[in-house]
């Protein structure tokens, strides 16, 4: 005759997935207050850079030319990229939105050594878009990007 078997033990319910961590909305004290979107989103370690033109923090574009708003618009994609804990070696993807490319790329000399300055020489995966207008009638060029952390 054989034994009766034991019940098998009960096992514990496995544990459910850790919830993923939410996107962190990162809005930089040193840039105009953002109405209806955020200056960066950090999920996991991405940074989703807000289009940033050359408003000031008092809310105005400053800059009369291409590359004159092109640089203000440059500092403010880093202090957004500051802000969520990046660095310009971190991009690596930008979107340049310009209201006239023939002005664009007349003063492509100058914007190059407005880059080497903001950015080094290194370049990202980039696109140029000729648009009607911007959000702010002023504005002529507006810069939106994507970056990456390291991991830690």
């Amino acid at each position: 005759m054989t034994e009766p078997r034991a019940a098998p033990e009960p096992r514990a319910a496995p544990e459910p997935p850790a919830a993923p961590e939410p996107n962190r909305i990162v809005n930089s004290p040193e840039l105009a207050a953002p109405t209806g979107f955020a200056h960066a989103v950090v999920a996991g370690t991405t940074v989703y850079l807000g289009g940033q033109t050359a408003q000031a923090k008092d809310g105005a574009i400053h800059g009369d030319t291409m590359a004159e708003q092109f640089d203000r618009a440059a500092a403010n994609l880093l202090a957004a990229l500051s802000a969520a804990g990046g660095q310009p070696a971190d991009l690596v993807a930008l979107q340049v939105f310009a209201t006239d490319l023939d002005e664009y790329n007349a003063s492509l000399r100058e914007l190059g050594r407005i880059w080497r300055r903001r950015f080094g020489k290194r370049y990202p995966a980039m696109g140029l878009f000729g648009v009607t207008r911007l959000s702010d009638p002023a504005a002529r060029v507006e810069l939106m990007g994507v970056a990456e952390l390291p991991r830690p």
